[in-house]
């Protein structure tokens, strides 16, 4: 196969594309079946988030008369779906084949990770809304929050696994994947324990899930910089929050805990792993809590999450 086929295949089919896009829903549909039961409840049906797309698919979006840029207001969901999807694809995953080294690195991923927050605060401020405009600075306030730890945090863990290979630093998922299978895994490494707690606080508010819903919290802002979309520019939205959730709990285990059988026995107990941090991480933590302020928020990703990835680096440069 040549690369650009290679390249292709990895965006649009494994491990982006089809693959993530039918792995988000799934996560998706655990979820909400999980808070279900942890709330006495029946819940939805595992597919209902499919459901709720092919409903979407089928009905008009309304553009307000009020938006700022119709093109803007319509381009912005598909560029966040396209930026998800291409960072599925540098997610390494068990038994498929290695991400091409064209794609990207870390840095790229985290690059990426950014891009929802940013097509969402567009969105907001695109949609000529109040509660769009409202949504759109409290997204830009968190993302200025929970963006600094995530980048000590791979930071850490590049010049941690680069000093043990010789390097500086290294930036490969693929080869941190392959330190961890011969030294171990780095969630075993006292020296990025900081790290690791500071990337447990980074995936809830990356995915935007209590308590750190507060740019589309329903009972406040109505969905925020969400309010005014509908059809199937709404269900564009919905699938790139699926592929994100993949894309968080995949860098996750690649920079903590990649380490599972080989053959296809490894992407089992992958798959397994994603859905047991859904569960916990995610179903469990919004269930359990209410939701923070932004200023709450705000002041405890600089107070706890930016010291303790700050601490880890620091420990890493000086070992």
């Amino acid at each position: 196969m040549s690369s650009q086929a290679a390249l292709l295949t990895s965006v649009l089919l494994f491990p982006g594309g089809l693959f993530a896009l039918a792995l988000g829903l799934g996560l998706k549909g655990a979820d909400r079946r999980f808070a279900a039961r942890l709330q006495a409840r029946v819940g939805p049906p595992l597919l209902q988030p499919l459901y709720d797309l092919v409903k979407l698919g089928f009905k008009r979006t309304m553009v307000p008369l009020t938006v700022a840029s119709q093109l803007v207001f319509l381009a912005t969901p598909l560029v966040a779906l396209v930026a998800m999807l291409y960072a599925a694809a540098l997610i390494p995953v068990p038994w498929l084949p290695a991400p091409s080294p064209q794609l990207g690195n870390v840095l790229v991923l985290v690059y990426l990770l950014a891009v929802p927050g940013v097509a969402l605060m567009i969105a907001g401020s695109a949609s000529g809304s109040t509660y769009g405009a409202i949504g759109f600075s409290r997204e830009m306030a968190l993302m200025l929050a929970y963006e600094g730890p995530i980048v000590l945090v791979v930071a850490a863990v590049a010049l941690r696994t680069g000093a043990t290979e010789g390097q500086f630093a290294v930036l490969s998922l693929t080869e941190i994947v392959r330190h961890q299978q011969i030294h171990g895994a780095n969630l075993f490494d006292p020296m990025l324990w900081p790290a690791l707690i500071a990337f447990l606080f980074f995936y809830p508010a990356n995915l935007g899930i209590i308590p750190f819903d507060i740019p589309e919290a329903e009972t406040e802002v109505l969905e925020g910089p969400l309010v005014e979309y509908s059809g199937p520019a709404l269900g564009l939205f919905k699938l790139m929050s699926a592929v994100k959730s993949v894309v968080v709990l995949g860098l996750g285990l690649t920079l903590f805990f990649p380490i599972v059988p080989e053959g296809p026995l490894g992407l089992v107990v992958w798959l397994l792993e994603d859905f047991v941090l859904m569960l916990l991480g995610v179903t469990a933590l919004r269930v359990g809590i209410g939701r923070m302020r932004i200023d709450q928020a705000v002041s405890f990703f600089l107070k706890w999450p930016l010291v303790a990835a700050l601490a880890s680096l620091a420990v890493v440069v000086a070992a």
